[in-house]
């Protein structure tokens, strides 16, 4: 009943090692990247490693990707092998091996320009039913990867589940705004009420997909932490999102100036993870209500598993600002592991 996990070596892959480890489940990391959680070091673009990788191997975990930060290094057509035709590679692998479950780490940055409403409206409420609009080549082949996904889930009965995963990242915001505005621990406490979730969750929404993936066949869900938010909201959160938080929990902003903390004055987006609740029977523990508990009795908010992981990096170099927006040259040592930083 081994499980392989690809990106090994990332934030994700290497929660998911610790994790299936801890519990005594065999699993097999892969990567590019050597790591004490890597068994087995090579890249899903080589069809001949995927399938030595998947020999005897009964799930199959899919985190490893290149994303956002790596339109400093990488071209085009190294988001197209790697998030398009290392996923096809084993994706054909797993279907020869007939595993009982496939389960692909996507990101919600595949909804892209559908995430950002006009100015004046109320934020978007972001369900599995919203229609993606990529905003980059990021987006396009992570949702052709999905695409490729639901095509072998019904052309060869693979059970896949897409996991749409949310901010996970410990690293600094990538918006200069949020960097200059926020301190790291803030911004992330912010983000639990509409784009985040803690990875010691992620893991578990993948574990459930893993055992559910059989029964459900084909599924694609929002993993983001439990948002207090309701459509009736929308409109508040918008225009004044410091007064909706203290409406709903009534002395935050107290707490938050104890530690020098603010509110983000406007929220444009929520994320909604009430189908992945109901039919993976995921329960997150990770949420804004929990992080002001945590505030009031001086406690520690994260996870232990995401104080472990720590922080990763997306290079093996420093980029300046102006390098995300244009490519650089090739980095081939580059990391490539977790969901896109815009989640």
């Amino acid at each position: 009943m081994t499980i392989l996990v690809t990106g090994s070596a990332g934030h994700l892959g290497e929660a998911l090692m610790r994790s299936l480890r801890g519990q005594d489940r065999p699993a097999r990391g892969i990567d590019v990247k050597p790591s004490a959680f890597t068994d087995m070091i090579g890249s899903i673009g080589d069809r001949t490693f995927v399938r030595q990788a998947m020999s005897d191997i009964r799930h199959v975990v899919h985190a490893a990707t290149l994303h956002k930060p790596h339109v400093a290094t990488h071209g085009n057509r190294d988001f197209l092998d790697t998030n398009i035709g290392g996923t096809l590679n084993l994706l054909e692998e797993a279907a020869t091996a007939r595993v009982a479950s496939f389960v692909f780490t996507s990101t919600t940055s595949t909804f892209g320009a559908a995430l950002t409403p006009a100015n004046g409206h109320p934020a978007a409420w972001i369900t599995e039913e919203v229609l993606p609009v990529a905003k980059n080549i990021y987006g396009v082949t992570k949702l052709a990867a999905e695409g490729l996904c639901e095509l072998f889930a019904r052309k060869s009965g693979l059970p896949v589940v897409i996991l749409r995963t949310s901010r996970f990242f410990p690293e600094r915001d990538d918006d200069p705004d949020i960097r200059g505005g926020y301190s790291a621990a803030n911004a992330q406490a912010n983000e639990l009420l509409h784009r985040r979730v803690d990875i010691a969750d992620v893991v578990g929404a993948h574990l459930l997909a893993l055992d559910k993936a059989p029964a459900i066949g084909f599924g694609r869900y929002i993993i983001s932490a439990t948002t207090p938010f309701s459509p009736n909201d929308l409109a508040e959160i918008r225009r004044d999102a410091p007064a909706a938080v203290e409406r709903l929990f009534p002395g935050a902003g107290a707490l938050y100036a104890e530690r020098g903390w603010k509110m983000f004055p406007s929220l444009d987006r929520v994320y909604v993870n009430a189908l992945a609740r109901r039919e993976l029977g995921w329960q997150p523990r990770h949420d804004f209500r929990f992080v002001l508990d945590c505030l009031n009795d001086n406690r520690e908010w994260r996870s232990p598993l995401a104080l472990d992981v720590g922080s990763k990096g997306y290079h093996d170099e420093f980029f300046t600002e102006a390098s995300f927006q244009t490519r650089g040259a090739l980095g081939a040592s580059s990391r490539y592991h977790d969901p896109i930083l815009d989640s």
